[in-house]
């Protein structure tokens, strides 16, 4: 069973929230699974909530006022939670941001696009000026700004153990220019390096593979089950089922059996940079 996890509630809005519904729920003598009877939600679900890692829902906050007789309290803040969680994230994203702070492991296949904790600034700018083409300057670089702050976990005195794997495109295709490609590849070496992070690659001539379409993001905790993120052009989708987490995860393993080597995937980086700095592809 794992570790009740005490709640900063100073730590932010969401914690806050979080710290007083587990508060609320104990005063009322329920159980995880008490306060969520009757609802569409499961246990795991209610518990991310409490500590801060997941929002609350309008329906469910409605339930929870219900059975806890808190006059509309979580209804009426659930809002706030929402507006201080998603700060510059797209909102479909803005519960695993805060998860990945908590994370033990986070395990990433990117076939497309580097990772957002990878990018450097001139390539987020980029990536989110051609997916809102019509976002002002100003909402571009909000985006940005989010984005590379995330790296920031990795500063941390417990952060995760980060596994990346790419697609070999992700390095060839040319979406800056060569200058600042280099900086990007080499970017990406230094932030693997600090983050004691392993990084493989997908070479373009690997045979068929699991995850030949669709991002994948596995993350596992130390005192919650683990979940799956997946993630389209506007949407995401967090799969918390542990049958289909599990799948996922032998997935993901698969993967890292037909990618090259960390060592020969590093190698491939740097000369990749070199090769950019110098002119060529």
């Amino acid at each position: 069973m794992a570790a009740r996890r005490e709640i900063d509630g100073s730590a932010g809005v969401p914690e806050f929230y979080g710290k007083e519904l587990r508060w609320q729920r104990e005063r009322a003598g329920l159980t995880l699974e008490g306060l969520v009877e009757g609802s569409f939600y499961g246990v795991s679900y209610l518990s991310e909530i409490e500590r801060g890692q997941r929002r609350m829902p309008s329906d469910l906050a409605k339930h929870v006022d219900v059975r806890l007789d808190t006059d509309g309290f979580f209804e009426r803040c659930c809002e706030d939670v929402r507006r201080a969680r998603q700060s510059g994230h797209a909102e479909y994203f803005a519960d695993m941001v805060v998860m990945e702070r908590g994370a033990q492991t986070i395990e990433e296949w990117a076939p497309m696009l580097v990772p957002g904790l990878l990018q450097t600034a001139d390539y987020a700018r980029v990536i989110v000026r051609s997916a809102r083409p019509r976002a002002t300057h100003e909402e571009v670089e909000e985006k940005v700004s989010a984005r590379t702050a995330r790296a920031s976990l990795f500063e941390q005195g417990d952060s995760p153990e980060f596994w990346a794997i790419f697609d070999e495109s992700v390095i060839r295709r040319r979406v800056l220019p060569r200058a600042q490609m280099a900086d990007l590849l080499e970017h990406i070496i230094d932030v693997m390096h600090a983050a004691r992070g392993v990084l493989q690659i997908v070479p373009e001539d690997a045979p068929v593979h699991p995850f030949m379409s669709g991002t994948a993001r596995v993350v596992t905790f130390p005192d919650a089950p683990p979940v799956t993120y997946m993630e389209s052009m506007y949407s995401g989708q967090l799969i918390d089922c542990p049958g289909l987490v599990t799948q996922y995860r032998k997935s993901y393993d698969l993967l890292r059996a037909v990618a090259l080597p960390p060592r020969d995937s590093l190698a491939l980086l740097e000369r990749a940079a070199e090769g950019y700095r110098k002119g060529g592809r």
